[in-house]
């Protein structure tokens, strides 16, 4: 299997690498990410990035867990052990509200970090960005943009030249080691 490299440009601008991702994306380029160090308007419309599923995830488990909460209770009240006490019915739901919502929560939770873990294809102990000398600037002040080599449009010369005519500043070649 081939090494993975990419080629890393740096922008000054939130405006600039809404540009470039715009540039990069009408050229073809579909496996590449922006690095910035907040959230830039209008940078994901750039980059035609679709809605999360992370949502879809955090309800099913939700949903889960409201069925696992109510249905554990209903079955141990009503089914397995039943009690009547006080001339309650077996499946007083009003009872069981707690319980349903506290596993709700806690499967909501569950599915949203390891839903967040799994769609960002973490963890991942090393990536070529981290040898770059300026990238830790992206949490300050620089804005990178980075095209990785399973892109089919990818080849190192002209998506260099591309990154450089679209305003990348210090484009670097980078290899995972």
């Amino acid at each position: 299997m081939a090494k993975l490299k990419l080629l890393v440009a740096e922008f000054d601008t939130p405006a600039e690498i809404v540009a470039a991702a715009g540039k990069l994306q009408s050229a073809g380029y579909r496996d590449y990410d922006a690095h910035t160090p907040f959230p830039v308007h209008g940078l994901d419309k750039a980059m035609k990035i679709k809605d999360s599923r992370l949502g879809w995830i955090v309800l099913a488990h939700g949903v889960a867990g409201a069925t696992l909460g109510l249905g554990m209770q209903w079955w141990m009240n009503g089914v397995d052990y039943q009690m009547l006490i006080g001339g309650k019915p077996y499946f007083a739901y009003q009872a069981f509200v707690p319980v349903t919502f506290a596993l709700t929560i806690l499967l909501s939770a569950f599915g949203a970090v390891f839903g967040m873990l799994f769609l960002n294809g973490l963890p991942r102990w090393s990536h070529p960005l981290l040898a770059h000398p300026g990238f830790r600037r992206h949490t300050d002040d620089k804005f990178y943009l980075s095209v990785e080599s399973v892109d089919p449009k990818f080849d190192a010369t002209k998506t260099r030249a591309l990154l450089e005519e679209i305003g990348g500043k210090r484009v670097a070649l980078l290899e995972a080691p």
